[in-house]
């Protein structure tokens, strides 16, 4: 069995990539970012040297704003994969040299020749074993397990505990990184996750802090569900069920954040977890316009006033009613209307004393 390229019968060019890039640096990266770099890198291997070409042309090209060609190129110097060149003349305006990768490798993997150079962590496997002892790691590799959806290899246990010494990563930060990984790429193996890192770890991000800041900037929707999970003390990511809940209580309610946790405080009051109860509280605090904290307090102040004055209310004492005395007239049954009931009465009266007076 043989693989095959089919060729044309005009050479229209070609531009060959590095797998390096490919493989290492690609996943870690904004879509628009590689887009640049391909682009930029598809014009610096031109012979054609009568097109002039510089950021402005890849910004029209690609169709974006020259601010994020701008910024590409910041984000593949901070990789250390491409070099600026400023002109003499116009300190604002700059060239772009892309770096050998291969040579890249070379250097400072291979046989690095720099005597700064830090040898990766290597955890050894006595290391390894008494990790397993270590409740945050063992919590760290559970939740993992979760958004894999299956077994850690040995090999990969050791690889991911590395990550934590190697990029400086707290447990938190790396089990975010496999559940963002899955959230936002569907994407669950080892070297996609460790891009990830890499490109959090080479913006300074290496706490939970910092992540929630970064997220909440970059990628609000997933800081929301994750947030929200975590406060609740569950595992995992967010079910469907539970995002339509969150995306309600922040984009139809609009409710912050800090009232959204507060909601959440209420599940103490219950023996489990209930998105449902969550929804209704805030559902109560949309329809009364409770904006915020001090509100929910205020609210919650009154409703106490209220029942306080209820129960101080004096009960009433019962009081039996008095029994009806019925007379003799009262069980005569009028057999006419011929005569008025005073009528009858004198009636009455008159027939009883000629009884009595013979």
């Amino acid at each position: 069995m043989t693989f095959k390229v089919q060729t044309t019968d005009i050479d229209l060019g070609d531009t060959p990539i590095e797998n390096i890039f490919i493989s290492d640096f690609m996943p870690m990266a904004h879509g628009t970012y590689v887009k640049v770099y391909l682009l930029g890198y598809k014009y610096a291997k031109d012979k054609d040297e009568n097109i002039n070409v510089d950021n402005r042309t890849i910004a029209k090209h690609l169709n974006i704003p020259l601010a994020d060609v701008l910024n590409a190129w910041d984000f593949w110097e901070t990789k250390g994969i491409v070099k600026k060149i400023y002109s003499e003349t116009h300190d604002a305006e700059y060239g772009i040299e892309f770096l050998n990768l291969k040579q890249l490798y070379i250097d400072n993997i291979i046989r690095p020749q720099n005597n700064n150079y830090i040898k990766p962590y290597s955890a050894s496997p006595d290391e390894i074993v008494e990790s397993k002892n270590i409740p945050i790691i063992n919590e760290m590799f559970n939740e993992i397990r979760l958004v894999i959806k299956r077994y850690i290899t040995p090999n990969e246990y050791k690889r991911i505990y590395e990550w934590i010494e190697n990029y400086n990563m707290s447990p938190e930060v790396i089990i975010r990184a496999f559940q963002f990984s899955l959230e936002k790429k569907n994407r669950r193996n080892l070297s996609f996750v460790e891009g990830i890192i890499r490109n959090w770890y080479a913006d300074g991000i290496t706490n939970i802090e910092k992540l929630d800041e970064y997220l909440s900037n970059r990628d609000e929707k997933f800081y929301r569900y994750n947030k929200v999970i975590r406060y609740l003390g569950l595992k995992g990511i967010a079910s469907e069920p539970q995002k339509k809940y969150i995306d309600r209580w922040f984009d139809e309610w609009n409710f912050s954040m800090e009232l959204v946790l507060r909601a959440c405080d209420e599940t103490t009051k219950i023996s489990e977890v209930s998105f449902d109860y969550i929804d209704g509280i805030l559902k109560n605090w949309y329809k009364d316009n409770v904006n915020s904290l001090e509100d929910v307090e205020k609210r919650n102040e009154e409703f106490k006033a209220g029942k306080q004055d209820k129960e101080e209310q004096p009960k009433k004492k019962y009081s039996p009613q008095k029994k009806k005395v019925y007379t003799q007239f009262h069980n005569f049954k009028q057999r006419t209307t011929k005569y008025s009931a005073e009528e009858l009465e004198k009636k009455v009266r008159k027939n009883f004393e000629k009884k009595i007076n013979g």
